[in-house]
């Protein structure tokens, strides 16, 4: 599809500068950009690289809006926020019109909303709910009694267990698990485990998006629940019974052990992990590597290294512990001086 820079300008409430009615079929980076494309201007570090750009039109902040570049721009006070409206515009993969695909499996106790898509060797189980304009991609597992809201994307090879809830627009990508058991096994006399029933469920409430092989255990009892807003990348494990809070992050390889309640508007780095059974106060940043092990009650708090602890008392003690070898040596030298210092003494 191809849209002039004006339009363009209307939907993200930009500014533009130039000629506004040439038309843009698409988006790129500022180094591979070409004709026929917007790109974007989010630091100065590539003013430069922007004046040179083969882009046909440049999306930038209003810090640089008087610049003057030889293609028109689009000023904007958020460009990130601008960025992403573009890039739904010129990536949008939608279907263009609802479908049940004839190779799909469609339980006749299901709702499915006529306005949905439903792709090729997806199963629909008993009794589940699909909302409206929501595109079910090929091979979907959704269990029994499952309910999906309205305008969700559900990618290939998503498993969406039984009794598990999913929000309005939300996004859910490929091979994610929703709603597997949780770990939970009673120790025997005799050294075995007895599997304990995972009888609760998953939750995901609005504008959640689960990245690609994410998976999501249900609760024992109750609810594991990842509240509006949520973003979890690729490779992240949360386990039965934790609460994520509305609008948190969490970046690849990082997990969640049960029952943790994790705050609102928090931020957690690739490869973190979180104990079992502790609370973490809102807008709790977390870096990544980093290990918590204890309830975090302080709001806006900053943490790093394993065990945890003060972001920046952790930057203090490691620029201490790099600096380990040579402080051995020194303190070896001390001790020499002292022993000499000692015997001429005696």
């Amino acid at each position: 599809m191809a849209m002039t820079l004006e339009d363009i300008a209307k939907q993200i409430g930009g500014v533009v500068r130039g000629d506004g009615k040439i038309e843009i079929k698409g988006a790129s980076d500022i180094n591979s950009a070409q004709e026929g494309e917007i790109t974007f201007l989010s630091n100065d570090r590539y003013l430069d690289k922007a004046r040179q750009t083969n882009a046909s039109a440049i999306l930038l902040s209003n810090q640089w809006k008087d610049i003057d570049f030889d293609v028109p721009t689009i000023a904007v006070d958020n460009v990130y926020e601008s960025l992403a409206v573009i890039l739904g515009i010129f990536g949008d993969s939608m279907p263009s019109k609802a479908e049940k695909h004839e190779l799909s499996s469609i339980s006749k106790s299901a709702q499915v909303d006529e306005t949905a898509t439903v792709g090729a060797f997806s199963v629909i189980e008993t009794n589940a709910r699909i909302g409206k304009k929501c595109t079910i991609h090929s091979q979907v597992y959704i269990g029994p009694d499952v309910r999906i809201g309205d305008n969700c994307i559900i990618y290939p090879g998503v498993k969406i267990y039984k009794d598990c809830l999913v929000g309005d627009n939300c996004i859910i990508h490929a091979n994610a698990v929703i709603g597997s058991d949780g770990f939970g096994f009673a120790p025997l006399k005799d050294g075995s485990f007895k599997k304990i029933p995972q009888i609760g469920n998953v939750i995901l409430e609005d504008d959640v998006e689960v990245g690609a092989n994410t998976v999501i255990d249900r609760a024992t009892m109750g609810s594991t629940v990842i509240r509006k807003g949520v973003k979890l990348d690729n490779l992240i494990q949360i386990a039965h019974n934790v609460e994520i809070g509305k609008n948190t992050v969490m970046a690849a390889q990082s997990g969640v052990a049960g029952s943790t309640k994790l705050g609102s508007s928090c931020q957690v780095g690739g490869q973190a992990g979180l104990v079992g059974h502790i609370s973490v106060g809102d807008r709790t940043l977390i870096q990544a590597k980093s290990g918590m092990t204890k309830s975090v009650i302080e709001e806006g708090t900053k943490w790093y290294g394993y065990p945890a602890i003060d972001y920046n008392n952790y930057l203090k003690s490691f620029a201490i512990y790099k600096n380990l070898p040579d402080l051995q040596s020194r303190l070896d030298k001390l001790e020499k001086l002292f022993e000499d210092l000692r015997d001429r003494s005696e």
